[in-house]
């Protein structure tokens, strides 16, 4: 599952070392307890499920922001429901795997009162894998999604379509609702035609990217990962279609929720899909119409038709292990040693 055209050697690490490692290193740069057992398993059950983008190699790029002070550590994120319904998460300017599954958790409980609940978390850092955010309220029997922009000015990563300057950030969407037999249908998605942290992974292992991902400063395609860092930018997915979400998300990041601080604006919305359905009629509806996209003929090229969500769900189920870059687990380890907690 990764996008990395990388040739050298991985190292397979079991996952309950990289766990441990994790809330040591995320302590010992002044995260609470807390904090550092929830990014530290997101990191990792993100690497389980093949999203290498999103996993433990992040948490070389959190220490930085720590250490800048682009996050605050030690931060603790709070919810408050307004007058009007909805709930607001502040982040505290920390990272914002905490705060998401804060929201996720207020707007779970909330559906179960009123249906239907948007929950907006500003002022704070990345956010991880938002599709497991809004897996957990699908499991809950919610449809579920989830918008993240409002960063343009920290975040110029993309151009727009026939632009060749980068403005917009990768602005992300995720969507999931109950499914059938093999849990829900997730759908997690940069506007762009690849997301940011590839790039990071790249770089970091000494790799490529795929043709077709990146432009550099000049507008000229580029494979290598410094052209993104060297003032190139990331092309928007589907062209004018990627384009057009990631300037919706864009405008309902600043526009709407209001000047982002530390990275970008979230919403978020869930319905309980029981105000249509009974579970059990729609999980059996579900399972029909998945079990015949399942049943298409693969074309040339493809094993099988998959449905989004099972791949990295039957990835975490296969192993225990991540398999790592080489030069990226001698960095992992350099820094638990630079910190005295290897």
């Amino acid at each position: 599952m990764s996008k990395l055209d990388f040739d050298g050697t991985r190292v397979d690490v079991d996952a309950g070392i990289l766990r441990d490692l994790g809330r040591k290193v995320l302590r010992e740069i002044g995260c609470t307890p807390e904090t550092a057992a929830s990014v530290s398993n997101h990191l990792v059950e993100t690497s389980l499920a093949g999203v290498e983008s999103h996993g433990v190699m992040r948490l070389l790029q959190y220490v930085d922001q720590f250490r800048s002070g682009y996050m605050s550590a030690g931060a603790v994120p709070t919810a408050m429901e307004t007058r009007s319904g909805v709930w607001e998460i502040d982040g505290g300017g920390g990272i914002g795997i905490p705060a998401m599954e804060l929201a996720i958790e207020k707007a779970v409980l909330a559906t179960r009162q009123s249906g239907l609940v948007a929950v907006a978390v500003r002022h704070c850092g990345h956010t991880g894998r938002i599709g497991a955010y809004v897996e957990r309220g699908a499991d809950a029997g919610c449809l579920t999604i989830c918008v993240g922009g409002g960063g343009r000015h920290n975040w110029r990563q993309v151009a727009p379509y026939g632009g060749s300057r980068a403005i917009l950030p990768t602005n992300p969407y995720a969507l999931a609702m109950p499914g059938g037999n093999h849990g829900p249908v997730v759908l997690d998605f940069a506007t762009s035609i690849i997301a940011g942290g590839w790039i990071y992974a790249a770089k970091n292992a000494g790799a490529l990217l795929p043709e077709g991902c990146l432009i550099d400063r000049d507008g000229h395609p580029s494979r290598d990962p410094d052209a993104y860092f060297n003032g190139g930018a990331i092309l928007p997915m589907g062209g004018p279609k990627g384009y057009a979400l990631g300037l919706i998300a864009e405008l309902i990041g600043e526009a709407m929720l209001g000047p982002s601080t530390t990275e970008m604006n979230w919403l978020i919305l869930c319905l309980d899909t029981k105000m249509f359905k009974e579970q059990s009629a729609l999980h059996a509806t579900a399972e029909e119409i998945l079990a015949e996209i399942r049943t298409c003929p693969p074309a040339p090229g493809f094993d099988s038709v998959q449905v989004p969500g099972e791949r990295e769900r039957a990835a975490k189920a296969k192993s225990n292990a991540v398999a790592i870059p080489e030069p990226t687990w001698n960095d992992l380890q350099a820094l638990a040693q630079q910190l005295g907690c290897a």
